[in-house]
């Protein structure tokens, strides 16, 4: 009997009751936690790899012999945390391969493509591409950081990342950028409540006539409008909190540069 939407191949059945938007949160976020454990034996394995690329014909610069070795020789030339380079760039690269990745496999089982003959070959091979294809720049991050080492370790040519001038006013201005994300993600709910208990009409004696206070003015808004409702003007929120953390740092960053400039010639 053929093969029909109501009748899952074995071992699809747990993937066809997960949304394609939740497996792709899902598959990420298990291959990022998995990634800060196995991180080390992925530095250590770019160590390995590199080693012997640039070394003139007869000469045996060696530093890393066996996996043991080579995670201890790694602790002593950079530290404990020397295990860890380029944890940062190795979460995004499995953030972004493998949302992709489980997004689209999970997106051809509900379509019912793996259920046809080949259709499991076909959807990993064009799901796994795609999350490669997306993962690579992460990927290149990852493996030049990792590299990077004491010059007596060093393997392979050594990148120094240094996208920025130490000094330069796009150091506050990226900073900017990326923070008022984090402050707007955060802050707006309780911007939200505020703007709220502010505008509130008044008895009498000054009381509010909507809310009691913060907690009371949070809850009400979660359980009439939503949760989603505690994000209302987020994207002018950021608009306005965006450009005006760029400018503020940007501003505050150029102050202090003028007031060291002083400071040296009062000197």
């Amino acid at each position: 009997m053929p093969l029909t939407q109501a009748q899952p191949a074995a071992g699809t059945e747990d993937m066809e009751t997960v949304a394609p938007a939740m497996d792709l949160v899902l598959g990420a976020s298990a291959c990022c936690l998995a990634c800060i454990f196995t991180n080390p034996l992925e530095v250590v394995k770019t160590r390995l790899q590199l080693q012997g690329e640039l070394q003139a014909p007869g000469t045996y610069h060696r530093p890393y012999r066996g996996l043991v070795a080579s995670v201890a020789a790694v602790a002593r030339a950079d530290g404990l945390g020397g295990l860890q380079k380029g944890l940062a760039a190795s979460l995004l690269y499995q953030g972004l391969m493998n949302s992709v990745r489980f997004y689209c496999y999970s997106l051809a089982c509900q379509t019912g493509l793996t259920q046809q003959p080949g259709g499991t070959v076909v959807a990993g091979a064009v799901a796994g591409a795609l999350g490669a294809f997306v993962g690579s720049p992460a990927y290149l991050v990852k493996t030049q950081l990792q590299a990077q080492t004491v010059a007596g370790m060093a393997v392979g040519h050594q990148h120094h990342h240094q996208w920025l001038p130490e000094d330069s006013w796009m150091v506050a201005l990226a900073g900017g950028m990326i923070s008022s994300v984090a402050v707007v993600a955060v802050m707006t709910p309780f911007d939200v409540v505020s703007t709220r208990l502010y505008n509130q009409p008044v008895d009498g004696a000054g009381r509010g006539r909507l809310y009691r206070g913060l907690a009371d003015c949070l809850v009400k808004i979660w359980r009439q409008e939503g949760p989603l409702a505690l994000y209302k003007g987020l994207g002018p929120a950021y608009l306005r909190l965006g450009p005006h953390t760029i400018l503020s740092m940007f501003l505050w960053d150029e102050l202090r540069k003028l007031a060291r400039r002083g400071q040296r010639q009062d000197a």
